[in-house]
């Protein structure tokens, strides 16, 4: 029996960047060594040789060579879109042939929903509004570049808020916004790329609380 390949994605994974364990993230591992082997290990657990990750930017904040050494240890076929830490990319001892391509921008299709892929959060993306004859929305933004902070917490008003905005259709009936933006970024997974169905789950159960919590 043929196995599928699977699209996944992740953000904000920071290989090598120390002091995300005491400050901002907060990701509480004892060393950089320690955090980038948990995070190798939790890839290659999820993702086989034949799965594609898109990663949303910020990758490895590390010089070429080690980046080239951790990227040949990771499974499956890697898709890049830049972030504003990738500077190993401008070192000319980068091994691009590792990534399938890098962009700054995408659009991809997934299980037939049009996937925007961005490192920096895009508020009005590109089929913001469809839905399929069942209702469900067709397109999903997924971002990275916020992680955990301020910033998230406001990007999820703004979600809030759209989601309960109506707008006349074609049709001339009036529909809530599906506004399906979603923040990828690692720690929401443990560090595990997933498809776009389990972060959509993530996503729908973090901002969940998350509302409730600034109800509170």
């Amino acid at each position: 029996m043929e196995v599928p390949v699977r699209k996944m994605y992740i953000s904000d994974l920071h290989f090598g960047h120390a002091i995300l364990n005491d400050a901002m993230d907060n990701r509480g591992f004892a060393s950089v060594d320690e955090m980038n082997e948990y995070m190798i290990n939790k890839w290659n657990e999820k993702v086989s040789d034949i799965d594609e990750v898109y990663v949303l930017g910020d990758f490895s904040v590390i010089f070429a060579k080690k980046t080239n050494e951790i990227l040949d240890r990771l499974k499956g076929k890697i898709y890049l879109i830049r972030g504003n830490h990738d500077k190993f990319l401008l070192d000319k001892k980068c091994n691009m042939k590792r990534f399938e391509w890098i962009k700054s921008y995408a659009e991809i299709e997934d299980n037939g929903r049009n996937v925007i892929l961005s490192h920096y959060p895009v508020f009005c993306y590109n089929g913001q509004y469809r839905r399929d004859k069942q209702g469900n929305p067709t397109a999903y933004m997924l971002y990275g570049h916020v992680h955990n902070t301020t910033d998230e917490k406001l990007i999820n008003s703004f979600i809030m808020t759209t989601r309960k905005e109506r707008v006349k259709t074609m049709q001339g009936d009036f529909m809530n916004i599906p506004c399906n933006m979603i923040n990828c970024f690692a720690m929401f997974s443990d560090y595990e790329p997933l498809t776009l169905d389990e972060w959509i789950d993530i996503d729908r159960e973090r901002r969940k609380k998350c509302s409730e919590s600034m109800q509170q």
